[in-house]
């Protein structure tokens, strides 16, 4: 039966072109010559067919048989002469098509198939190839584990799979694949063994450990890539003198490998050697080109000796003047060490690069306001653009304003911003909210954020803002209103859920509803401290104290934050454990003396400073 028989053409979303005069003319061109091409040189001639039949003339290049004994031989390098069996010529072309109509789904899927069905290497490796231009592992792992099936000696196939294994983290599978590479003279991905290694349990690490050692006893001791490898294991697990011990083979064979020289470093370092950097310094001055190698030994440099590490980004500068991340590292060391003027001449600098724009503006504006100088402080912070930098440089603006009593230039500044980045918009609103809220102006919080509601009446996220600062304001209904609003669109927002059941049961009497809502919000984040510490909380008040303290201490324990220490303490206090209680508190007063929460726990149950401070 013939290939184009209408019977056997499908319909979908490939078929028109199968069935367009282009695609049924190289089909019987292809029909014709008897499609006798082994199957490796499969996929060339379907494409050489739609490169064909693209025009009239280029179709007209393709020789067509006469008849049977006057067929035209198309040359083809060596291969395994099998013909495409008749079955599959119809879904190579369809693959072929697709892939120059850019369906690459419908390719793909063809060669997927094709590929399990004709089990021939070429194939294999198309779909393997296609799969990973699309970036679709799974499909680049089906593809490729055959093709190592049908090949296993090709280097290509081998490294693909092992790289796909060690990112799954079956490393100790790649490792052969890897070595396979490694013994045809190409460069093998060891490190790439290093995936989640810290993460394996010991048996699993002693046991890879093992194979990559079992490797360079046999045939791959001169790998300086396997060897590095094998000491970066050392170095993961922990273990220091095997470090040394494996850095050795690596220093033989390759005096200065950039990698090794900085791992040796480190470990001297720890060591407090009293030159860690003995082999790197005669490295650079062996070749003092290796920049990549002066870097690393600058920024190691930096953690101890600044002046030191300013000399070598001196000299990194001076190879590199327009790099504009060695500039900035200049100004960053210079600002460390108090030279303020030179720290600025490096932003500029970095500015008339046009790189950095931002982080440079930031910095050169936090330089001018700890000198003291507002203004341009401020003026500066307003050169920074859309960026992850804009709301920091927004924040220091307001805190330069607010200190200045400028509350209109603020809301000025704010009402500007919020016309230069209208996709900012409900942001912008909700960090000025913050701002005031900061600054203990929560009046000034909540008419910012009642305007934000007003042009986002559906945001949950600017409500949830105004309802904290209702709450702080003692305003209990409107915080009710807020977080019940929230809910009504999403019943299931645990947030809101904690925060109505906390705001009940600290601000109210209405407990049994207070835990009503915070057993919901459990359910939602079982783990969440901040709901741990409400369930406690409210637990306390209903007088169940030994439940409270359970609550409570898994909260502390997740989360020690000083609200959770007074909570956690007064159950404690309260239930008779005064001396848990006052250790807990201590702990908590460590850390923030000033913190508001915890100082008023402590003055609403009469317990002083002097007795806490006394262990």
């Amino acid at each position: 039966m013939s290939c184009i028989d209408q019977a056997r053409v499908p319909h979908g979303p490939s078929a028109d072109l199968l069935t367009s005069a282009e695609g049924v003319q190289a089909l019987k061109s292809a029909q014709q010559r008897g499609l006798r091409l082994p199957l490796k040189a499969a996929i060339g001639f379907a494409a050489a067919l739609l490169v064909g039949c693209a025009t009239a003339p280029q179709l007209a290049e393709v020789p067509q048989a006469t008849d049977d004994a006057d067929v035209t031989p198309v040359p083809q390098p060596p291969a395994i002469e099998r013909p495409i069996p008749e079955a599959s010529v119809y879904p190579l072309l369809l693959a072929e098509f697709s892939l120059r109509r850019r369906d690459f789904d419908t390719a793909l899927k063809t060669y997927l198939e094709q590929a399990e069905i004709l089990r021939d290497p070429a194939v294999s490796a198309h779909a393997t190839h296609l799969a990973q231009y699309l970036q679709r592992e799974r499909d680049a792992y089906r593809a490729v584990r055959l093709w190592v099936e049908l090949e296993p000696e090709n280097v290509e196939a081998s490294e693909t799979l092992g790289r796909i294994l060690a990112r799954r983290g079956r490393t100790r599978d790649a490792l052969p694949l890897f070595a396979l590479v490694a013994r045809s003279g190409e460069a093998a991905p060891f490190p790439l063994l290093l995936n989640g290694y810290k993460n394996l349990p010991p048996g699993e690490q002693a046991a890879l450990d093992y194979a990559v050692q079992t490797l360079v006893n046999d045939d791959l001791g001169d790998s300086v890539s396997l060897l590095l490898t094998h000491a970066l294991m050392a170095e993961d697990a922990g273990k220091s003198e095997k470090v040394r011990e494996r850095l050795e083979p690596v220093f033989a064979l390759e005096p200065y490998q950039q990698q090794a020289l900085v791992l040796e470093a480190k470990l001297r370092m720890a060591d407090e050697h009293p030159q860690p950097f003995a082999r790197i310094e005669e490295a650079l001055a062996e070749d003092g080109t290796r920049n990549q190698l002066r870097l690393q030994y600058a920024r190691l440099l930096a953690t101890r000796d600044m002046p030191a590490a300013r000399k070598q980004f001196e000299i990194l500068s001076a190879a590199s003047p327009h790099d504009a991340n060695l500039l900035f590292s200049l100004a960053l060391l210079n600002h460390e060490l108090k030279d303020d003027v030179a720290a600025k001449a490096y932003l500029r600098q970095v500015l008339q690069l046009g790189q950095r724009d931002d982080e440079a503006y930031l910095f050169l504006g936090q330089i001018a306001a700890a000198e003291g100088n507002r203004d341009e402080a401020i003026q500066l912070y307003q050169q920074v653009g859309d960026g992850e930098d804009l709301l920091r440089a927004t924040l220091s603006i307001a805190r330069l304003q607010l200190e200045a009593g400028r509350e209109e230039e603020l809301l000025s500044y704010m009402n500007r911003l919020r016309e230069s980045y209208p996709e900012r918009r409900e942001q912008l609103f909700a960090l000025e909210a913050n701002i005031y809220s900061d600054a203990e102006k929560d009046d000034l919080g909540i008419d910012v954020l009642d305007r934000a509601i007003g042009e986002y009446p559906e945001s949950d996220n600017l409500r949830y803002s105004r309802s904290v600062l209702f709450e702080r304001n003692g305003d209990i209904d409107a915080a009710e209103s807020d977080l019940r609003t929230i809910l009504e669109r999403n019943p299931e927002n645990a947030t809101a859920l904690n925060a109505l059941g906390y705001t009940l049961a600290n601000r109210t009497q209405r407990y049994d509803e207070a835990l009503e809502l915070i057993e919901a919000a459990l359910r939602l984040s079982p783990d969440e401290p901040a709901i741990l510490d409400s369930m406690g909380w409210v637990l306390y008040h209903l007088g169940d104290f030994d439940r409270a303290v359970t609550y409570l201490t898994r909260a502390f324990a997740r989360f020690p934050d000083p609200e959770v220490a007074a909570h956690l303490g007064e159950v404690l206090w309260v239930s008779g454990d005064t001396t848990a209680a006052m250790k807990v508190w201590r702990g908590a007063l460590t850390r923030e003396p000033e913190h508001v929460v915890l100082n008023e726990t402590l003055d609403r149950l009469g317990v002083s400073l002097q007795a806490l401070s006394t262990p």
